[in-house]
């Protein structure tokens, strides 16, 4: 385990259970995965995509194959920069939403202000 996970694991979020988390606490738990899998899958993009440049290089006569190689990579980034962008965004927009809203009570809440009846 990274030290990463560790101290991640350690985050009274991860410790809190379910019924205690707040909306907003969860809109910044989905938007805090999101951000860790789009950089995941970026990292494995771009291995990826190093691969046939990798092969290349050891032909001669490719003078052009380090603009190129650049290029690819900083498209790559850019595409997962949007990502994260509009990730955070929505992240936003949903903790503002989810601050305005009024928490709705269950009907069975509903019944239990009222009088109870013996059994």
């Amino acid at each position: 385990m990274t030290t990463t996970t560790v101290q991640r694991m350690k985050t009274p979020s991860r410790v809190a259970s379910r019924r205690t988390r707040k909306p907003n606490d969860l809109a910044q738990l989905v938007r805090r995965a999101i951000d860790e899998g789009a950089d995941s899958v970026e990292k494995v993009h771009q291995e990826i995509a190093a691969l046939p440049f990798e092969m290349l290089e050891r032909i001669d006569g490719f003078e052009g194959l380090p603009k190129v190689r650049q290029f690819q990579k900083k498209s790559i980034g850019a595409v997962y920069d949007v990502i994260h962008s509009v990730n955070h965004e929505v992240a936003r927009l949903a903790d503002e939403l989810l601050a305005k809203a009024k928490p709705k009570r269950s009907s069975a809440a509903r019944r239990s202000r009222g009088t109870r009846r013996a059994v």
